[in-house]
């Protein structure tokens, strides 16, 4: 992985990163917003202490590992990546509750635009957020965005002590079952 400097990750603040995504997502996995190692390479959950990509694949939807940045080949197996707001920050905690909701509303637009069959938010305090939901917890939820059901993932960030990789892996095993029963 290439190594950055403070400066240059700071400076990577202010890019946007894409969104990997196309029409008829079987899921489209949400993340909270870019932290600076995904703004600067261009690479959803690319800090190397994320467990995304690990637990992605210990959970059945990819069949080897995959890198950050491979994250185009998601589409081949019906998934992609966006966040809930575009704004790189080194940590979530440097959102504001308005940049949440208003994530929210982008993200319900853009969800209704692409219709995947389920949105995955990846961070129960973000949907609850985004959504003014304050209830929720990690599981299926039961509001829809448009005709798309959501689940809400645990947070896959190393600083989630709460989730291990093994008990994230069985959560998103779970949404990967019912995304095939559909």
């Amino acid at each position: 992985m290439t190594r950055f400097t403070q400066a240059e990750l700071e400076a990577a603040r202010d890019r946007l990163v894409p969104d990997v995504v196309a029409g008829g997502l079987r899921v489209l996995f949400c993340g909270i917003n870019p932290g600076l190692m995904t703004a600067a390479t261009g690479h959803h959950f690319a800090r190397p202490g994320n467990r995304f990509w690990p637990v992605l694949h210990l959970s059945g939807f990819t069949p080897r590992l995959m890198k950050p940045a491979e994250q185009r080949e998601l589409l081949s197996y019906g998934l992609g990546i966006t966040n809930v707001v575009a704004r790189a920050t080194a940590r979530a905690d440097e959102l504001s509750a308005e940049e949440y909701r208003e994530g929210g509303r982008l993200l319900a637009a853009k969800v209704g635009a692409l219709g995947p069959r389920w949105l995955a938010v990846v961070g129960v305090t973000a949907y609850r957020a985004a959504f003014d939901d304050r209830k929720a917890a990690v599981g299926p939820q039961e509001r829809l965005v448009g005709d798309t059901r959501v689940w809400v993932l645990p947070n896959p960030s190393g600083l989630n002590a709460h989730w291990t990789t093994a008990t994230m892996a069985q959560e998103f095993a779970r949404l990967r079952t019912a995304a095939e029963e559909d």
